[in-house]
């Protein structure tokens, strides 16, 4: 149902005031000075709103990027398991960039913008002589800034669809799977054992952060949120709870941690159930600062924390652990992301094959 109203101004000029009422909708109005503008609104806006179009469109222009982010932040970024500082980081490049615009003016074309500048503006952490982003970082900027615009989408009801969506990512460099040699990992060792950051009581959580993903093969998130109550001196496990892909795993203590971990309770920081935090057991340490500053004395060349899974993943498969066995141990979630060590196990399965043959034809042999 609709109307026009006619209005007589002071000045003798008209005004025309269309009203749209559609069962289940909030009832909307607006003001033309022609009344065949007021009409063609009227066609437009009540068309949309019982094709249920609408809704999105109208919520499009009364909220700002700014807005969306914030409930975002607020809402939904609690609930993300790992990187949610990182993704804090890039939302806020984001607000400071375009959190002004509505959502309704927020384009490809603004948006491919943006993606220009980020290739350009100088990377907070340059490595090996770029002083860029690279593309791969750029494409978690954009992705981060689709994820919250999916929510406007499917969650919020502030958009029709993700602009993102049409914007072209960029091609990226396939890392290469890089695992550290035996004197690499003395060298890295050695130097998070004599890193001179010091806490109130104890002086090795690098050393020993380093010791448990030398051991265990885990993410960062998951050795960095541990707590005392997932970690079983009696059984000799640490239990890496909801992790990233949603499942809890157990994974054996190593003699060596283990008695560096029942030093390290000793002097253990009563205000916190996590183990590696600061002073006043309010938050967590941040060990990739220190990581990274480890691998710089050791001067360990082009490794990132995560190739410390990787090492651990690769000597399993060199000293005769099956893909099923690295799976269980790393918390990989299907098989085929551990293929990348298969070439690695040739030689023990060859091994195995050939000893298992001998079996099969011992008594061929003996006729």
């Amino acid at each position: 149902m609709h109307d026009i109203q006619k209005r007589k101004k002071k000045n003798g000029t008209y005004t025309y005031t269309a009203r749209i009422r559609v069962k289940g909708y909030p009832s909307m109005s607006a003001t033309f000075d022609k009344k065949t503008k007021a009409q063609l609104w009227i066609q437009e806006n009540e068309s949309k709103m019982k094709l249920g179009k609408h809704i999105q469109t109208s919520e499009a222009k009364k909220h700002t990027l700014k807005e969306l982010i914030s409930r975002y932040t607020d809402n939904e970024l609690p609930k993300r398991k790992s990187d949610k500082e990182k993704f804090k980081m890039q939302l806020k490049w984001w607000d400071n960039q375009i959190g002004c615009y509505y959502l309704h003016m927020i384009t490809p074309a603004i948006l491919t913008q943006c993606k220009e500048k980020l290739e350009k503006e100088p990377s907070i952490k340059p490595k090996q002589g770029r002083t860029t982003r690279t593309p791969a970082t750029v494409n978690r900027y954009l992705a981060t800034l689709s994820i919250v615009l999916s929510y406007a989408c499917n969650e919020y009801g502030w958009l029709d669809e993700n602009p993102m969506r049409r914007v072209r990512k960029n091609k990226e460099t396939a890392n290469k799977d890089r695992y550290l040699s035996q004197d690499e990992i003395n060298k890295l060792l050695q130097a998070s054992l004599n890193f001179n950051i010091r806490t109130e009581n104890y002086n090795k959580e690098t050393y020993l952060f380093v010791l448990i993903a030398l051991s265990t093969g885990a993410r960062y998130s998951e050795i960095h949120n541990l707590k005392w109550g997932n970690v079983d001196f009696k059984n000799r496990q640490f239990y890496f709870m909801n992790t990233k892909n949603g499942e809890n795993r157990g994974v054996p203590m190593s003699e060596t941690v283990y008695n560096e971990l029942k030093q390290f309770q000793k002097v253990r920081n009563i205000k916190s159930n996590y183990l590696f935090t600061t002073k006043d057991g309010k938050k967590l340490i941040d060990m990739r600062v220190r990581f990274y500053k480890c691998i710089e004395i050791a001067e360990i060349k082009n490794c990132r924390f995560h190739d410390l899974r990787h090492t651990v993943a690769s000597y399993i498969a060199m000293n005769g652990g099956s893909l099923l066995d690295i799976a269980q141990i790393t918390g990989h979630k299907t098989m085929q992301m551990v293929k990348r060590y298969s070439h690695l196990t040739q030689k023990h399965t060859a091994k195995l094959l050939q000893d298992t043959t001998d079996i099969i034809f011992k008594e061929v042999k003996k006729g």
